[in-house]
């Protein structure tokens, strides 16, 4: 017989930590890249984030709170997406420290970048893939009552892809082989995708 540990969460969960995103879990993460108007770069990772869409790409981040990504964009409608690995673990870490808005996370964390072809946000030059972005929709959230809250959904077009060609085989890209990291549940826990992880299964027609 099942033992269920049931909760609303406006009343609190009555746990050690959240479970809430420990249960949807593991996410891929929003590593983001983009620059102010006045020229400041900024990189930082947002667990909250996914693919949207196929044709045209959409890919969308939620922020809790106003932030330095968030505002660079609505000022240049531009960032970029770069895949966090478990090489780059440690970098993109140290790009989620909280610091001044004037303060360059690129250079906080040691990474080179890279210059985009289609826009001007720069890319990690160390991460194997990167999608180059420009803002469809900027929507602030709301719960079921029509209350708006500090958080704000930011969804982007993809128009450029950036490819380390060492990641295809045959013409497939091949998740595993850049080890991408994936954020899990409770204060800290990541989980790296390996090829021993892998199963396959066709849909059915």
């Amino acid at each position: 017989m099942t033992e269920w540990h049931f909760y609303e969460p406006a009343n609190g969960h009555g746990l050690a930590h959240d479970p809430l995103n420990a249960i949807v879990a593991p996410r891929p993460i929003g590593w983001i890249g983009s620059v102010s108007a006045a020229g400041v770069r900024n990189l930082a990772p947002y667990s909250f984030f996914n693919l949207l869409n196929y044709k045209p790409p959409l890919l969308a981040f939620s922020s809790n709170g106003w932030k330095d990504s968030v505002a660079n964009i609505q000022e240049t409608r531009e960032f970029t997406w770069n895949l966090a690995t478990r090489d780059l673990a440690e970098q993109m870490n140290a790009s989620a420290a909280t610091v001044a808005s004037e303060v360059d996370e690129f250079t906080l964390a040691d990474l080179e970048t890279a210059a985009s072809r289609k826009i001007a946000a720069p890319r990690v030059a160390a991460s194997p893939a990167s999608f180059e972005c420009v803002l469809t929709q900027l929507i602030k959230l709301e719960t079921r009552s029509g209350e708006q809250v500090d958080t704000w959904l930011v969804i982007g077009e993809v128009v450029g892809i950036h490819i380390d060609r060492a990641m295809l085989s045959n013409g497939v890209y091949q998740t595993a082989r850049a080890h991408p990291i994936l954020r899990g549940g409770g204060p800290g826990d990541y989980f790296e995708i390996t090829d021993t992880a892998k199963f396959e299964m066709k849909r059915p027609r």
